[in-house]
């Protein structure tokens, strides 16, 4: 069987990272605890995914088409910008701006995020099987007030149960 098309990862250049230019309309934002866990993790384990970029144009500039966060990752870390060299691995995709467009939008959404109602389900399940508080935001990553809207949002009071709670009023009959 004869293949006619190679994926682009197959391909993957080292290049300046001084060659790569950010695009100008990538909807993505990352909020700074995930941008200090993405230095963290190309700080550790190094880069483990290419970016993605259009063809070089004719000044040899590759535009950016995913991965603008761990490119910006190195652009603000001399730490590593130094251990690489100054060079950042890049995957290729010949490709119109508008199909890159599409692309990037498509990287961008595949990558998902995390229901609310599944993680209320998650959370629940934990708490029923014993689990604690603290364990689950050891293992999941969240923070204490995350964990408090998720209970919340589950509208279950056994949530709850093992909680102390201010008297900061009285019924009275």
């Amino acid at each position: 069987m004869e293949q006619s098309f190679i994926s682009p990862v197959y391909g993957v250049r080292r290049v300046p990272v001084e060659k790569v230019q950010a695009n100008n309309y990538n909807p993505n934002s990352i909020a700074p605890p995930e941008m200090r866990l993405l230095y963290k993790s190309i700080f550790e384990d190094g880069y483990t995914m290419p970016i993605v970029c259009s063809l070089p144009d004719e000044n040899g500039i590759y535009e950016l088409v995913d991965g603008y966060h761990r490119y910006l990752t190195m652009l603000k870390n001399n730490d590593i910008y130094d251990r690489e060299c100054g060079h950042i691995p890049v995957s290729i995709i010949n490709k119109t701006r508008q199909e890159c467009m599409a692309s990037t939008i498509r990287h961008n959404r595949a990558r998902g995020t995390h229901s609310i109602e599944l993680m209320v389900k998650i959370v629940q399940e934990l708490i029923d099987s014993g689990l604690g508080d603290a364990w689950i935001m050891k293992n999941i990553g969240m923070d204490a007030d995350e964990l408090l809207r998720l209970k919340q949002l589950s509208g279950l009071a056994a949530l709850f149960k093992d909680k102390d709670f201010s008297k900061s009023w009285i019924y009275e009959k």
